[in-house]
């Protein structure tokens, strides 16, 4: 009789799902603005296994207010970032009063809205269809254990089972996220310092994305 060759296992299909905002903060805290310029297909692709293959990533953030210069070094990264074939989502920023109990004074601030929801609809919906088979969500923040727990329900009705694996931003930690999640790990220096992207980065159109000089 012949003999069979044994079938190759089809790859494990890999969605990294980035809270932007709390990424931010930890690149702030590891090193300034030194690794701000980062190239988010890369470091993903640098923290897929052996028998994975990368399907989406998705970046969750908000336009900055009350800054014109912080925002335009934003929309230049998004466009960079757009042009490797990630995912923008945006949310946006509510002003809001704060109000010094001691002095009286107020003054104007702005709170982040929408970011954590559309995340965790994202990873739902893309579990829900069966787009991804390990979602890696990149984020400290603990009122993502609900998405995660939305993520047991829907494997429980499909019967499967999807793994969900928190990267902590650096010098961000959760307890909440690391107990919800079959396993967690940081992400190191030395892997975000090999996935800068280019001082130019050229888009599709022929537009050219420069590094903020503000970022060196």
């Amino acid at each position: 009789m012949p003999v069979r060759d044994n079938p190759v296992p089809e790859p494990e299909r890999v969605g990294v799902y980035v809270d932007g905002f709390n990424l931010y903060y930890g690149l702030r805290s590891l090193a300034g603005r030194r690794y701000l310029w980062l190239d988010l297909s890369a470091l993903a692709r640098r923290l897929l296994k052996p028998g994975q293959e990368l399907c989406a990533v998705r970046y969750f953030t908000a336009p900055v207010r009350g800054e014109p210069a912080a925002l335009a070094r934003q929309q230049t990264y998004q466009a960079a970032l757009e042009t490797l074939g990630v995912d923008i989502v945006l949310g946006r920023f509510q002003e809001r009063r704060d109000r010094c109990r001691l002095c009286g004074t107020s003054r104007r601030s702005y709170e982040e809205k929408q970011s954590d929801a559309a995340l965790a609809s994202a990873i739902v919906a893309d579990v829900a269809l069966g787009a991804v088979d390990v979602v890696l969500l990149m984020s400290a923040d603990s009122d993502l254990c609900a998405a995660v727990e939305a993520v047991r329900g829907v494997d429980a009705r499909r019967g499967a089972k999807t793994r969900v694996i928190t990267v902590f931003p650096p010098g961000r930690r959760s307890d909440a996220l690391r107990r919800a999640s079959d396993a967690w790990f940081p992400v190191g220096e030395a892997v975000i310092r090999r996935a800068q992207l280019p001082p130019l980065v050229h888009g599709r159109d022929g537009a050219v994305y420069h590094r903020p000089a503000h970022w060196n």
